[in-house]
């Protein structure tokens, strides 16, 4: 079974753009049980913060979503803080860093939409169209 690191770019296209193609491809895929995702845990905090400060959700919309990510099926694991300390120090931000130090970890690529983060981690990190 393959697994990826999915960071909150790409989760909030699925979440927040349900017709996103490549999104849909992933969710689909995942859904079929042919596909393991792995997240830090604030990865679920990002995707509160999105619906509620950007989208301007209700707190019945937010609570709804905190309980729908919470039941996902994701592998919500920790991540090795002096990874993600390496990873800052090349210039990502702690949360960024996160991700790729999950995806490091699990010796599974991070499918992301950060710019950055495909920049500063090209052997690791992959647009998620290349996921």
């Amino acid at each position: 079974m393959r697994q990826l690191v999915l960071d909150a770019s790409v989760l909030g296209r699925w979440i927040f753009q349900p017709k996103d193609a490549v999104a849909g491809a992933l969710r689909a895929e995942f859904e079929a049980g042919e596909l393991t995702i792995a997240v830090p845990a604030l990865v679920f905090l990002e995707l509160l913060n999105v619906a509620g400060r950007q989208l301007r959700w209700s707190v019945d919309d937010l609570t709804e979503l905190a309980e729908r990510v919470q039941k996902s099926g994701f592998d919500v694991l920790e991540v090795d803080l002096a990874r993600v300390a390496t990873w800052v120090a090349r210039g990502l931000t702690a949360y960024d860093a996160s991700y790729v130090a999950l995806a490091e970890q699990l010796e599974v690529p991070l499918a992301t939409g950060d710019r950055l983060i495909l920049e500063l981690a090209p052997r690791i990190a992959v647009p998620p169209e290349r996921a």
